[in-house]
């Protein structure tokens, strides 16, 4: 089972502290293909849980660039079993693209006897059916600066150059603190360090609050790859951290700055769309038996209020700046009604 959402028996949960692995495989896909893999229209695809953070970040990456028809989505069941993430909610249980049931054997086509974690997201080519990479932290960095040329007219650029210093002290701080954070106390075996953890969370977040009072994104007046690293950890916050990770100092909704932050990104174009709270529930609660032994889901929180006004408009701001929101999404990714508010 997991112990990362991203993950499939790829972390250090059991032991004394929880410490997230390292991407084992790091190879990119870049515009000149100078690790062996160039970009190409149809020829990747992508493999994700809509219950995992950490693919979720592509998820969102992927639509607001409109990369749809250029990287083909494969979506794994939000429960995985010893064997990884697998393909049940497919026909057949297979994947119709790559033909496996498990991901794991593309992993194995890259590497036979691959002895760590299965991971999501992933970035699977076709042709052969092997891994191209599991680097969740670069997958979205290359989407955004390396895939320019199958960019949708009117893509936002998700990491603007002259502010990628301050993007990137940003998401460092939201990575080690809020991110990964919530993991840190969610598999905390010792009060110690749970409790320094669940406290970097919050400390993390106030700090933030005063930012976003003032401003409607985190770095500059458009959404950059900062909003969306800390977005995929903030709209799981009450529904699994609070109660489940135990991250319950105060509820999402008892900020107003960071309610109203993220129900303005969830209400934009790219964001929401992507989101399945039964997918999100359902992991949690059912894959960490470690953590919630009866793998009992909860039926709360009240999700209608991420549709409800969020005034963050009167900031200024523009989502998109000089581009334009994505189109709509396409019918077969479509969020089921049941992972919806």
């Amino acid at each position: 089972m997991s112990e990362g959402a991203g993950e499939a028996g790829n972390s250090a949960y059991g032991r004394k502290a929880f410490k997230r692995s390292r991407s084992h495989f790091a190879d990119r896909v870049t515009a000149d293909g100078r690790d062996g893999w160039p970009v190409a229209a149809g020829r990747y695809r992508l493999v994700v849980s809509r219950a995992c953070p950490w693919a979720s970040r592509a998820l969102v990456s992927r639509r607001l660039l409109g990369l749809e028809q250029a990287l083909s989505l494969a979506i794994a069941d939000p429960i995985q079993d010893d064997r990884s993430w697998r393909f049940t909610l497919d026909p057949d249980g297979r994947d119709p693209v790559l033909g496996i049931r498990y991901l794991s054997e593309a992993y194995d086509r890259r590497e036979t006897g691959y002895p760590g974690g299965v991971s999501v997201p992933a970035i699977v080519d076709v042709p052969s059916g092997a891994l191209v990479t599991n680097d969740f932290q670069q997958i979205t960095l290359d989407l955004a600066t390396e895939w320019t040329a199958l960019h949708r007219p009117g893509a936002p650029d998700l990491y603007p150059e002259k502010l990628r210093d301050e993007i990137d002290e940003v998401m460092a701080g939201v990575y080690h603190d809020v991110n990964n954070g919530v993991y840190r106390a969610g598999f905390a075996t010792g009060q110690e360090e749970y409790e320094e953890a669940c406290a970097g969370v919050f400390r993390r977040l106030e700090l933030l609050t005063p930012r976003l009072e003032r401003q409607r994104y985190l770095v500059g007046d458009t959404i950059t790859e900062a909003d969306i690293r800390l977005f995929t950890t903030l709209v799981r916050f009450d529904a699994v951290y609070h109660g489940h990770f135990k991250c319950n100092r105060w509820k999402l909704t008892e900020s107003p700055v960071l309610w109203g932050y993220v129900r303005d990104l969830f209400q934009t174009p790219g964001f929401g769309d992507t989101v399945d709270f039964d997918h999100i529930k359902r992991h949690y609660y059912q894959a960490h038996t470690g953590v919630n032994p009866t793998r009992i889901v909860p039926l709360g929180p009240d999700l209608s209020g991420w549709l409800t006004p969020h005034h963050r408009e009167e900031l200024g701001g523009r989502p998109f700046g000089d581009g334009t929101p994505p189109g709509p999404v396409p019918a077969d990714e479509e969020v089921p009604a049941r992972g919806r508010p």
